[in-house]
């Protein structure tokens, strides 16, 4: 009896052994998590603790290797947000924790506050490293071209409007709109005194100050500003106005500019001037918008307007302050342009090429066969042409080259006709010459009734034998 106790109690024993070593092993084996330190508020200057994701580590709840740590933006959403094109995408750095270990945790959020938590920053105090890196945000143009010059709000209104730095560029206050509705100060002069580029979008910033109101500045979108004050829009006292053709293109856009205000009965012009958004001011409209005011800002289109039509008396009466109106205009009659063709050499006045089938004193060198083609150089009477028009032309109707008629030399080199007594002659023939002229440029102008276009045919090839037929592509004769 005693004997099985012993035994027994021997192997209770053994059991409790083995259970006790099993419960230290599996403890030992289970995961060592960090701990952290206290919180910190980071405390130095906040535009220096712009940062940037490195796409090498994931944002957590709380220190990463910290029991309970949850992932709130994983390593590849890291990594997307270092290679994105957008301000809203970079992290402000605010409080930081240290672990037990020696890794420092900053506390981050981005600029559109959508990300926020704690990032390993590596295991140097006061330096950015590990998954974030400094920031620099904009990047200062100092040689900008617009810096000390003057400009005015170019649509006045609630869209690109002043702020303490370009948005998204420093986190919430220290980027935040200075004025939220520009209206006021349409036609208001603003001087730029600075200008920054966004980093990652690329675009352009001014730092502006108005010189009537001091307390409206900051930086502003540089295509929300402009030295034209013509093309200032004040929604409350303004009406834009396109001039669009039959097909549905528009011509030209301009403003009509502190209307006054349609009288109470709306049946004519008031006393009172516009000064709100949808003040119906269509009596001034009409009264301004007429054929000599649209003249000058047609020109050089080729396109005339009629204020008397349904449509445009319709679309004047019934603009309000605020909108946008179209104003039909129609092109103006064919003018159909000879073309002149010059040669210069660069040192000497331009030479006009002439026509080998007129008589002409000109030296045989700039008698040149023109060759007729299959269209006319033409377009709306009063619309403007470039350089380049007229160059097109003459390559798309293989005018690009002149041939000069055929000349002989003399003894001493100078041109005589081929048939002349003292032309040189090989073997009892006369040696012929002709000159190509190739197409070098033309030159801008306006299309207007009984017209000259120019052209320069300034590279010149002297060649020995006779010059080939002239090849005509039509029957129309361009060249005068």
């Amino acid at each position: 009896m005693q004997s099985s106790l012993k035994k027994s109690l021997y192997l209770g024993l053994a059991a409790l052994s083995f259970g006790a070593v099993a419960t230290v092993s599996t403890t030992a084996s289970a995961k060592s998590y960090a701990t952290a330190g206290a919180y910190s508020k980071l405390t130095t200057d906040a535009t220096k603790r712009n940062v940037e994701a490195t796409g090498t580590n994931a944002l957590y709840t709380k220190p990463g290797t910290v029991k309970g740590a949850k992932v709130v933006a994983s390593k590849a959403t890291m990594a997307k947000l270092a290679s994105s094109k957008k301000s809203a995408d970079y992290f402000r750095a605010y409080g930081v924790k240290t672990t037990n270990r020696g890794s420092i945790y900053y506390r981050v959020v981005t600029m559109d506050q959508k990300y926020r938590g704690y990032v390993y920053g590596g295991k140097v105090a006061d330096t950015f490293g590990g998954g974030i890196k400094a920031a620099e945000t904009t990047t200062a143009n100092t040689t900008d071209s617009m810096i000390g010059k003057t400009v005015t709000f170019t649509n006045p209104g609630t869209k690109n409007v002043t702020w303490t730095a370009p948005k998204y560029t420093q986190y919430k206050s220290g980027a935040s709109k200075v004025v939220k509705n520009t209206t006021p100060f349409a036609g208001d002069t603003l001087k730029v005194t600075k200008a920054e580029t966004k980093t990652r979008e690329g675009s352009l910033y001014y730092y502006v100050e108005d010189q009537q109101n001091p307390t409206v500045n900051g930086w502003i979108y540089s295509k929300a500003v402009t030295t034209d004050a013509s093309a200032v829009y004040n929604q409350a006292t303004d009406v834009k106005v396109n001039f669009v053709a039959t097909d549905g293109t528009t011509v030209k856009s301009t403003t009509l500019a502190k209307l006054t205000a349609n009288n109470a009965d709306n049946t004519a012009v008031g006393t009172a001037k516009a000064n709100a958004k949808g003040t119906a001011v269509g009596f001034d409209a009409q009264a301004k918008a007429t054929n000599d005011w649209a003249t000058p800002l047609l020109k050089g289109t080729g396109y005339d307007y009629n204020a008397a039509t349904a449509s445009n008396t319709a679309a004047l009466l019934s603009a309000k302050t605020g909108d946008t109106i179209n104003l039909t205009v129609t092109k103006g009659a064919q003018a159909v342009q000879s073309i002149a063709a010059y040669y210069q050499d660069g040192v000497n006045n331009p030479v006009k090429l002439s026509s080998a089938a007129t008589t002409s004193d000109a030296n045989l060198v700039y008698q040149v066969t023109f060759p007729k083609l299959t269209a006319a150089f033409s377009g709306a009477n009063g619309a403007n042409y470039t350089a380049a028009d007229v160059q097109n032309f003459l390559t798309t109707n293989k005018a690009n080259t002149l041939n000069s008629v055929d000349y002989a030399k003399d003894a001493d080199g100078n041109i005589v006709k081929a048939d002349a007594d003292n032309a040189v002659k090989e073997n009892g023939k006369v040696v012929v010459y002709h000159t190509v002229y190739t197409l070098t440029s033309g030159v801008a102008g306006t299309y207007t009734t009984n017209g000259t276009a120019s052209a320069f045919y300034n590279t010149a090839k002297e060649v020995k034998g006779s010059a080939s037929t002239t090849t005509n592509t039509g029957n129309v004769s361009v060249f005068g």
